[in-house]
Protein backbone atom coordinates (compact mmCIF):
# COMPACT_ATOMS: atom_id res chain seq x y z
CA UNK A 1 0.00 0.00 0.00
CA UNK A 2 2.88 2.81 1.08
CA UNK A 3 4.30 2.12 -2.27
CA UNK A 4 1.08 2.58 -4.48
CA UNK A 5 0.75 5.43 -2.52
CA UNK A 6 4.28 6.78 -3.32
CA UNK A 7 3.77 6.06 -6.51
CA UNK A 8 0.50 8.11 -7.15
CA UNK A 9 1.84 11.08 -4.84
CA UNK A 10 4.54 10.89 -7.57
CA UNK A 11 2.40 10.96 -10.40
CA UNK A 12 0.57 13.49 -9.12
CA UNK A 13 3.08 15.76 -8.94
CA UNK A 14 4.72 14.85 -11.98
CA UNK A 15 1.69 15.82 -13.77
CA UNK A 16 1.07 19.31 -12.01
CA UNK A 17 4.91 19.88 -13.58
CA UNK A 18 4.24 18.72 -16.94
CA UNK A 19 3.25 20.64 -19.87
CA UNK A 20 0.49 18.38 -21.42
CA UNK A 21 -0.62 19.17 -25.06
CA UNK A 22 -2.39 22.56 -25.23
CA UNK A 23 -6.10 22.12 -27.39
CA UNK A 24 -7.03 25.32 -29.72
CA UNK A 25 -10.52 27.16 -28.76
CA UNK A 26 -13.38 25.52 -30.91
CA UNK A 27 -14.09 25.10 -34.29
CA UNK A 28 -16.93 25.84 -36.35
CA UNK A 29 -17.63 21.82 -36.29
CA UNK A 30 -17.51 21.78 -32.62
CA UNK A 31 -20.23 24.57 -32.36
CA UNK A 32 -22.40 22.14 -34.74
CA UNK A 33 -22.29 19.12 -32.84
CA UNK A 34 -23.05 20.99 -29.71
CA UNK A 35 -26.10 22.38 -31.76
CA UNK A 36 -27.36 18.99 -32.98
CA UNK A 37 -28.39 17.85 -29.46
CA UNK A 38 -31.28 16.41 -28.93
CA UNK A 39 -31.73 18.28 -25.77
CA UNK A 40 -31.40 21.56 -23.95
CA UNK A 41 -28.22 21.72 -21.98
CA UNK A 42 -29.02 21.64 -18.50
CA UNK A 43 -27.13 24.76 -16.56
CA UNK A 44 -24.90 22.29 -14.98
CA UNK A 45 -24.23 20.60 -18.38
CA UNK A 46 -23.01 23.53 -19.81
CA UNK A 47 -20.74 24.40 -17.19
CA UNK A 48 -19.10 21.26 -16.81
CA UNK A 49 -18.93 21.28 -20.89
CA UNK A 50 -17.07 25.00 -20.38
CA UNK A 51 -14.97 23.82 -17.54
CA UNK A 52 -13.81 20.84 -19.19
CA UNK A 53 -13.05 22.46 -22.26
CA UNK A 54 -11.23 25.13 -20.57
CA UNK A 55 -8.81 22.56 -19.03
CA UNK A 56 -7.90 21.30 -22.31
CA UNK A 57 -7.38 24.68 -23.76
CA UNK A 58 -4.72 25.18 -20.84
CA UNK A 59 -1.46 23.67 -21.16
CA UNK A 60 -1.41 21.76 -17.78
CA UNK A 61 -2.74 18.28 -18.04
CA UNK A 62 -6.42 17.93 -17.44
CA UNK A 63 -7.77 15.79 -14.25
CA UNK A 64 -11.26 16.55 -13.92
CA UNK A 65 -13.99 14.29 -12.45
CA UNK A 66 -17.39 15.22 -13.71
CA UNK A 67 -19.69 13.95 -10.79
CA UNK A 68 -23.39 13.68 -11.41
CA UNK A 69 -26.60 12.09 -10.55
CA UNK A 70 -27.64 8.72 -13.32
CA UNK A 71 -28.76 9.71 -15.78
CA UNK A 72 -28.02 13.90 -15.78
CA UNK A 73 -26.14 14.07 -19.20
CA UNK A 74 -22.34 12.97 -18.24
CA UNK A 75 -22.17 11.67 -21.45
CA UNK A 76 -22.98 14.37 -23.78
CA UNK A 77 -20.07 15.95 -21.75
CA UNK A 78 -17.95 13.21 -22.71
CA UNK A 79 -18.72 13.46 -26.42
CA UNK A 80 -18.15 16.99 -26.43
CA UNK A 81 -14.44 16.26 -24.87
CA UNK A 82 -13.47 13.23 -26.88
CA UNK A 83 -14.61 15.03 -30.74
CA UNK A 84 -12.93 18.25 -29.53
CA UNK A 85 -9.44 16.03 -28.57
CA UNK A 86 -10.44 14.33 -32.06
CA UNK A 87 -10.52 17.81 -34.35
CA UNK A 88 -7.12 18.40 -33.23
CA UNK A 89 -5.88 15.81 -34.26
CA UNK A 90 -5.21 13.83 -31.33
CA UNK A 91 -6.41 9.97 -30.40
CA UNK A 92 -9.18 9.40 -27.58
CA UNK A 93 -9.22 6.53 -24.86
CA UNK A 94 -12.97 5.95 -23.68
CA UNK A 95 -12.19 3.28 -20.30
CA UNK A 96 -15.40 1.52 -19.83
CA UNK A 97 -16.06 -1.39 -17.20
CA UNK A 98 -18.32 -3.76 -19.53
CA UNK A 99 -18.86 -5.36 -22.69
CA UNK A 100 -22.25 -4.43 -22.84
CA UNK A 101 -21.03 -0.46 -22.02
CA UNK A 102 -18.83 -0.38 -24.66
CA UNK A 103 -20.79 -1.77 -27.32
CA UNK A 104 -23.67 0.73 -25.87
CA UNK A 105 -21.42 3.72 -25.99
CA UNK A 106 -20.13 2.82 -29.79
CA UNK A 107 -23.43 3.03 -30.66
CA UNK A 108 -23.94 6.43 -28.68
CA UNK A 109 -20.92 8.14 -29.95
CA UNK A 110 -21.17 6.81 -33.55
CA UNK A 111 -24.74 8.25 -33.59
CA UNK A 112 -23.85 11.60 -32.33
CA UNK A 113 -20.49 11.93 -35.07
CA UNK A 114 -22.19 10.36 -37.91
CA UNK A 115 -21.59 13.86 -39.88
CA UNK A 116 -18.48 14.59 -38.25
CA UNK A 117 -14.91 13.18 -40.51
CA UNK A 118 -13.72 10.89 -37.35
CA UNK A 119 -13.71 7.50 -36.76
CA UNK A 120 -15.01 5.82 -33.66
CA UNK A 121 -14.92 2.10 -32.90
CA UNK A 122 -14.79 -0.67 -30.03
CA UNK A 123 -12.82 -3.31 -28.17
CA UNK A 124 -14.06 -5.92 -25.75
CA UNK A 125 -14.21 -9.65 -25.87
CA UNK A 126 -17.11 -9.28 -28.40
CA UNK A 127 -14.83 -9.03 -31.09
CA UNK A 128 -13.25 -11.57 -32.92
CA UNK A 129 -9.27 -12.62 -33.41
CA UNK A 130 -9.19 -10.95 -36.87
CA UNK A 131 -11.50 -7.69 -36.16
CA UNK A 132 -9.18 -6.90 -33.18
CA UNK A 133 -5.97 -7.71 -35.21
CA UNK A 134 -7.00 -4.94 -37.89
CA UNK A 135 -8.55 -2.57 -35.16
CA UNK A 136 -5.11 -2.24 -33.40
CA UNK A 137 -3.08 -2.08 -36.48
CA UNK A 138 -5.63 0.93 -38.01
CA UNK A 139 -5.00 2.65 -34.19
CA UNK A 140 -1.46 2.58 -34.50
CA UNK A 141 -1.30 4.36 -37.81
CA UNK A 142 -3.68 6.78 -36.00
CA UNK A 143 -6.91 5.73 -38.65
CA UNK A 144 -9.00 5.03 -35.18
CA UNK A 145 -9.77 8.80 -33.95
CA UNK A 146 -11.88 7.51 -30.59
CA UNK A 147 -11.31 3.90 -29.02
CA UNK A 148 -13.83 2.80 -26.69
CA UNK A 149 -12.75 -0.45 -24.90
CA UNK A 150 -12.85 -2.28 -21.65
CA UNK A 151 -9.90 -3.73 -19.56
CA UNK A 152 -8.32 -4.39 -22.69
CA UNK A 153 -7.43 -1.18 -23.61
CA UNK A 154 -4.77 -1.37 -21.42
CA UNK A 155 -3.34 -4.69 -22.87
CA UNK A 156 0.48 -4.43 -23.90
CA UNK A 157 -0.92 -5.03 -27.73
CA UNK A 158 -2.99 -1.99 -27.37
CA UNK A 159 -0.59 1.17 -29.17
CA UNK A 160 -1.93 4.62 -30.14
CA UNK A 161 -0.17 6.95 -32.47
CA UNK A 162 -1.22 9.99 -30.74
CA UNK A 163 -3.04 9.51 -26.98
CA UNK A 164 -4.97 13.02 -26.14
CA UNK A 165 -7.24 12.39 -24.22
CA UNK A 166 -8.62 9.21 -21.51
CA UNK A 167 -11.89 9.26 -20.69
CA UNK A 168 -12.97 6.74 -17.56
CA UNK A 169 -16.93 6.06 -17.29
CA UNK A 170 -17.88 4.53 -14.09
CA UNK A 171 -14.62 5.17 -12.41
CA UNK A 172 -16.35 3.52 -9.18
CA UNK A 173 -15.59 0.28 -11.19
CA UNK A 174 -12.30 0.28 -11.29
CA UNK A 175 -9.41 -0.37 -9.56
CA UNK A 176 -6.92 2.33 -8.49
CA UNK A 177 -3.82 0.26 -9.95
CA UNK A 178 -5.39 0.30 -13.23
CA UNK A 179 -6.36 3.96 -13.73
CA UNK A 180 -2.63 4.96 -12.48
CA UNK A 181 -1.56 2.89 -14.82
CA UNK A 182 -3.33 4.35 -17.41
CA UNK A 183 -2.18 7.79 -16.61
CA UNK A 184 1.07 6.42 -16.51
CA UNK A 185 1.19 5.45 -20.24
CA UNK A 186 1.67 9.36 -20.66
CA UNK A 187 1.82 11.82 -17.94
CA UNK A 188 0.65 14.46 -20.04
CA UNK A 189 -2.62 12.91 -21.18
CA UNK A 190 -5.69 14.78 -20.21
CA UNK A 191 -8.11 12.82 -18.41
CA UNK A 192 -11.78 12.82 -17.79
CA UNK A 193 -13.19 10.95 -15.43
CA UNK A 194 -17.45 10.60 -14.96
CA UNK A 195 -18.94 8.81 -12.16
CA UNK A 196 -22.56 9.28 -10.13
CA UNK A 197 -21.50 6.81 -7.23
CA UNK A 198 -17.68 8.27 -6.56
CA UNK A 199 -15.47 6.14 -4.36
CA UNK A 200 -14.20 8.02 -1.76
CA UNK A 201 -10.46 8.06 -2.84
CA UNK A 202 -11.83 9.71 -6.01
CA UNK A 203 -13.55 11.96 -3.51
CA UNK A 204 -11.02 12.91 -1.48
CA UNK A 205 -8.32 13.49 -4.07
CA UNK A 206 -10.78 16.06 -6.02
CA UNK A 207 -12.00 17.89 -2.46
CA UNK A 208 -7.75 17.92 -2.04
CA UNK A 209 -7.11 19.83 -5.09
CA UNK A 210 -5.01 17.18 -6.64
CA UNK A 211 -8.03 17.08 -9.14
CA UNK A 212 -10.69 19.22 -10.57
CA UNK A 213 -14.26 19.05 -10.03
CA UNK A 214 -17.67 19.32 -11.98
CA UNK A 215 -21.14 18.86 -10.40
CA UNK A 216 -23.97 17.98 -12.39
CA UNK A 217 -26.84 18.47 -10.10
CA UNK A 218 -29.94 19.72 -12.22
CA UNK A 219 -31.85 16.90 -13.74
CA UNK A 220 -32.57 17.34 -17.08
CA UNK A 221 -36.90 18.80 -17.74
CA UNK A 222 -39.59 16.38 -17.04
CA UNK A 223 -37.48 13.61 -15.23
CA UNK A 224 -39.78 12.03 -12.27
CA UNK A 225 -38.03 10.71 -9.18
CA UNK A 226 -38.19 6.98 -9.33
CA UNK A 227 -40.87 5.34 -6.76
CA UNK A 228 -38.88 2.49 -4.91
CA UNK A 229 -40.46 0.15 -2.80
CA UNK A 230 -38.84 -2.56 -0.67
CA UNK A 231 -40.87 -5.49 -0.63
CA UNK A 232 -39.88 -8.35 2.10
CA UNK A 233 -41.59 -11.07 1.00
CA UNK A 234 -41.97 -12.54 -2.44
CA UNK A 235 -45.12 -11.55 -3.90
CA UNK A 236 -46.19 -12.56 -6.51
CA UNK A 237 -49.49 -10.63 -6.93
CA UNK A 238 -46.87 -7.88 -7.10
CA UNK A 239 -44.75 -8.42 -9.46
CA UNK A 240 -47.49 -9.34 -11.67
CA UNK A 241 -49.21 -6.34 -11.25
CA UNK A 242 -45.79 -4.29 -11.49
CA UNK A 243 -45.23 -6.08 -15.20
CA UNK A 244 -48.36 -6.49 -16.57
CA UNK A 245 -48.83 -2.34 -15.55
CA UNK A 246 -45.07 -1.49 -17.36
CA UNK A 247 -46.35 -3.68 -20.45
CA UNK A 248 -49.94 -1.71 -20.51
CA UNK A 249 -48.31 1.53 -21.66
CA UNK A 250 -46.27 -0.89 -23.75
CA UNK A 251 -43.29 -0.24 -21.46
CA UNK A 252 -40.30 -2.91 -20.87
CA UNK A 253 -39.06 -4.46 -17.67
CA UNK A 254 -35.85 -5.20 -16.01
CA UNK A 255 -35.45 -8.05 -13.80
CA UNK A 256 -32.06 -8.52 -12.00
CA UNK A 257 -30.05 -11.15 -10.55
CA UNK A 258 -26.71 -12.03 -9.88
CA UNK A 259 -27.15 -15.81 -9.55
CA UNK A 260 -27.13 -17.33 -13.55
CA UNK A 261 -28.02 -20.04 -12.59
CA UNK A 262 -31.57 -18.69 -11.18
CA UNK A 263 -31.72 -16.70 -13.90
CA UNK A 264 -34.02 -19.86 -15.95
CA UNK A 265 -35.63 -20.49 -13.11
CA UNK A 266 -36.92 -16.96 -13.04
CA UNK A 267 -37.68 -17.04 -16.34
CA UNK A 268 -39.94 -20.00 -15.97
CA UNK A 269 -41.91 -18.03 -13.18
CA UNK A 270 -42.24 -14.95 -14.89
CA UNK A 271 -43.80 -16.33 -17.73
CA UNK A 272 -46.29 -18.82 -15.64
CA UNK A 273 -47.70 -15.06 -14.04
CA UNK A 274 -47.42 -13.51 -17.07
CA UNK A 275 -47.72 -15.93 -20.09
CA UNK A 276 -48.07 -13.28 -22.85
CA UNK A 277 -44.84 -11.35 -22.02
CA UNK A 278 -41.42 -11.73 -24.30
CA UNK A 279 -38.41 -13.01 -22.33
CA UNK A 280 -35.13 -12.84 -23.07
CA UNK A 281 -32.21 -14.00 -20.47
CA UNK A 282 -28.36 -12.15 -20.91
CA UNK A 283 -25.71 -12.80 -18.81
CA UNK A 284 -21.46 -12.15 -18.68
CA UNK A 285 -20.78 -15.62 -19.33
CA UNK A 286 -22.35 -15.72 -22.98
CA UNK A 287 -20.36 -15.59 -25.34
CA UNK A 288 -20.35 -11.92 -25.66
CA UNK A 289 -21.93 -11.85 -29.46
CA UNK A 290 -25.23 -13.92 -28.29
CA UNK A 291 -24.92 -11.25 -26.00
CA UNK A 292 -24.69 -8.54 -28.11
CA UNK A 293 -27.41 -9.84 -30.20
CA UNK A 294 -29.90 -10.66 -27.07
CA UNK A 295 -29.59 -6.76 -26.33
CA UNK A 296 -29.59 -5.21 -29.29
CA UNK A 297 -32.94 -7.16 -29.68
CA UNK A 298 -34.46 -6.07 -26.54
CA UNK A 299 -33.58 -2.51 -27.20
CA UNK A 300 -35.50 -2.87 -30.49
CA UNK A 301 -38.44 -4.13 -28.17
CA UNK A 302 -38.52 -7.87 -29.60
CA UNK A 303 -38.78 -8.46 -26.29
CA UNK A 304 -40.65 -7.28 -23.30
CA UNK A 305 -38.55 -8.92 -19.89
CA UNK A 306 -34.87 -8.70 -19.82
CA UNK A 307 -33.85 -11.15 -17.58
CA UNK A 308 -30.05 -10.62 -16.27
CA UNK A 309 -27.38 -10.20 -13.54
CA UNK A 310 -25.99 -6.87 -12.89
CA UNK A 311 -24.10 -6.32 -16.38
CA UNK A 312 -26.83 -3.79 -16.63
CA UNK A 313 -25.51 -2.14 -13.66
CA UNK A 314 -23.40 0.29 -15.12
CA UNK A 315 -24.48 3.12 -17.61
CA UNK A 316 -26.72 1.00 -20.00
CA UNK A 317 -29.78 3.93 -21.14
CA UNK A 318 -33.04 1.73 -22.21
CA UNK A 319 -35.56 5.05 -22.04
CA UNK A 320 -38.21 2.54 -22.61
CA UNK A 321 -37.65 0.28 -19.69
CA UNK A 322 -39.18 1.85 -16.51
CA UNK A 323 -40.07 -0.98 -14.47
CA UNK A 324 -37.10 -3.18 -12.87
CA UNK A 325 -37.50 -6.11 -10.38
CA UNK A 326 -34.17 -6.41 -8.21
CA UNK A 327 -33.51 -9.94 -6.58
CA UNK A 328 -31.91 -10.46 -3.70
CA UNK A 329 -31.31 -6.85 -2.65
CA UNK A 330 -29.61 -7.31 0.57
CA UNK A 331 -26.87 -8.97 -1.50
CA UNK A 332 -26.28 -5.35 -2.81
CA UNK A 333 -24.04 -2.18 -1.68
CA UNK A 334 -25.58 0.69 -1.65
CA UNK A 335 -23.88 2.21 -4.89
CA UNK A 336 -24.95 -0.85 -6.78
CA UNK A 337 -28.73 -0.17 -5.88
CA UNK A 338 -28.53 3.37 -6.70
CA UNK A 339 -26.76 2.59 -10.14
CA UNK A 340 -29.25 -0.35 -11.00
CA UNK A 341 -32.73 2.05 -9.76
CA UNK A 342 -30.60 4.76 -12.21
CA UNK A 343 -31.33 2.56 -14.88
CA UNK A 344 -35.19 3.15 -14.88
CA UNK A 345 -36.69 6.44 -14.97
CA UNK A 346 -34.66 8.01 -17.93
CA UNK A 347 -37.50 9.28 -20.19
CA UNK A 348 -40.38 11.51 -19.05
CA UNK A 349 -42.25 8.43 -17.67
CA UNK A 350 -42.87 7.73 -14.27
CA UNK A 351 -40.83 4.73 -13.08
Amino acid sequence: IKDIARDLIRLYSKRRQESGFQFSPDTYMQTELEASFLYEDTPDQLRATQEVKADMERQRPMDRLVCGDVGFGKTEVAIRAAFKAATDGKQVAVLVPTTVLAYQHYRTFSSRLKDMPVRVDYLSRARSAKETRELLADLKDGKINILIGTHRLIGKSVKFQDLGLLIIDEEQKFGVAIKEKLKSLRTNVDVLTLTATPIPRTLQFSLLGARDLSIINTPPPNRYPVLTESITQDDEDIIKEAILLEMQRNGQVYVVCNRIEMLPRIENRLLRLVPEARTVIAHGQMPAGEMEDRLEAFINYDYDILISTTIIESGVDIPNVNTILIYAAQNYGLSDLHQLRGRVGRSNRKA
